[in-house]
């Protein structure tokens, strides 16, 4: 009998989770105003390596606007916002916006290396289909960026400065109109 009303419990726990986990997650995302253009401040250089252990350095995307996103594979919040990332990523590909992954795992994991960080972080994107950049952060990016909590997602405009920031779980109708003002902007200037 302890069974069975045990199995029950945890049927009825389980589908009560599915039904609120979507809704409260909505419930939750965060929302960011763009700072004026002349309150920005200089998004922070770094130079962080890919899954093939080649160097990029945020420097190389200016001209564009950078969606930068922290995040860790072990992360609930990052693994609920990659989705929209993704199609962001999708949705704004050859108009001058790029969606740059910066994966905590080292930390967030309290893992050794970038190697071991990798083989939990490649399966992880492949399973996502995450198509855009990934990086491997390291302790130097954390201090940059004064990275407390994760998922954090840093917009950044065509100049290279940070115009809004999102501490949490993104809203994605937020972030989508944040980036069509960035672009905007950027078409002004030309």
């Amino acid at each position: 009998m302890k069974r069975t009303n045990a199995r029950w419990t945890i049927l009825y726990v389980a589908t009560l989770l599915v039904a609120v986990l979507p809704h409260a997650a909505k419930a939750a995302a965060v929302r960011a105003p763009l700072q004026p253009p002349n309150a920005r401040r200089p998004a922070p250089n770094f130079s962080l390596l890919d899954a093939s252990g080649r160097a990029s350095r945020l420097s190389e995307y200016r001209g564009k606007v950078v969606v930068l996103n922290f995040w860790a594979s072990e992360c609930g919040g990052c693994r609920l916002e990659i989705p929209s990332f993704v199609e962001l990523d999708q949705a704004y590909q050859g108009n001058g916006v790029v969606v740059l992954g910066v994966s905590m795992d080292i930390s967030y994991e309290s893992l050794k290396n970038a190697q071991e960080a990798w083989t939990r972080v490649r399966p992880f994107v492949q399973s996502h289909r995450i198509n855009y950049p990934i990086l491997m952060g390291d302790d130097e990016v954390t201090k940059l960026y004064d990275i407390q909590a994760l998922p954090v997602t840093h917009l950044i405009d065509a100049s290279g400065r940070i115009a809004a920031t999102y501490v949490g779980i993104v809203d994605k109708n937020d972030v989508e109109a944040n980036i069509k003002t960035l672009v905007k902007e950027t078409l002004v200037k030309r």
